[in-house]
């Protein structure tokens, strides 16, 4: 089955037909996970914040010794991607064929996904993640690469519970995130969020969200939380380049609302796309 995008798959800035779209299986991204992707949500044509996706990118690829093409081109092939309107635009760069010299004869793969069906609110099961960094580094620490196998195997078992998706916690029940997104919630009237050094990803709309709370008036706390601060929390939200600033309505066997200060986050969110991509 031909996998469903707007308009063509570009490979190395060159357009191909989806249902030709292909890649060696010799390239360690496909036989080792090894390589590193970006994916946006474009609106009306235009990705949002690209550049940082882009720097994100650059430090991912860095990380694994992979030379990226000139940022110029990056950001042609981008463009020319995103064009075709609302969707989610989807950037890979695999390893190449020589695990000795990474990136030796890789492909930079790009293309706009439809957006999927997204849910008014999800429900969260917390689940350990024994895989995860959780404050300890490694060469790979930062990198947004193509190795999400547990990440995919948590979704899947919190779905075979009833659940949507998984709120991941680490040693002690140290919360860290989803494994697709970023958590947030609130407590006595502020936006509480895992600090970046559990080693979480650098989330994009994290970042973007923390910066709506403050123009709202929202203290914001990054820190080091546990379990039962997640499970004690007014209300619980996910944010991600798909689902944006999206509700959260049961953690675990407790049952929530959408409260008041995380709609106000998500429309104060709209906003903020709407301006960055008129």
């Amino acid at each position: 089955m031909t996998r469903r995008t707007i308009g063509p798959v570009l490979i190395n800035g060159e357009a191909v037909d989806p249902a030709d779209a292909t890649l060696s299986v010799f390239d360690i991204g496909f036989q080792r996970g090894y390589g590193c992707f970006e994916a946006m949500r474009t609106y009306r044509g235009v990705a949002f914040r690209l550049d940082q996706h882009l720097d994100r990118l650059a430090m991912s690829a860095e990380h694994l010794r992979i030379d990226l093409p000139r940022r110029k081109h990056l950001v042609r092939w981008c463009e020319a991607t995103a064009g075709g309107g609302d969707g989610v635009l989807r950037v890979y760069v695999t390893g190449g064929l020589d695990p000795k010299h990474p990136g030796t004869d890789n492909a930079v793969v790009m293309f706009l996904e439809p957006l999927p069906d997204i849910p008014q609110a999800v429900r969260l099961d917390v689940l350990e993640a024994p895989w995860h960094a959780d404050g300890k580094t490694s060469e790979l620490t930062g990198a947004k690469t193509l190795s999400y196998g547990p990440n995919l195997a948590a979704t899947i078992e919190a779905r075979s519970r009833g659940f949507d998706d998984a709120a991941l916690v680490g040693d002690g029940g140290v919360v860290l995130e989803g494994p697709t997104f970023s958590l947030g919630w609130i407590a006595a009237g502020a936006l509480c969020t895992p600090a970046l050094d559990s080693n979480i990803l650098a989330s994009i709309t994290r970042e973007a969200t923390i910066e709506v709370a403050s123009d709202l008036g929202v203290p914001v706390r990054e820190e080091r939380f546990v379990r039962s601060d997640l499970m004690a929390a007014d209300e619980v939200f996910v944010m991600s380049t798909v689902r944006e600033v999206l509700p959260v309505i049961a953690v675990a066997g407790r049952d929530l609302e959408p409260g008041p200060t995380t709609l106000q986050l998500r429309d104060g969110f709209h906003r903020l796309v709407a301006s960055e991509t008129a």
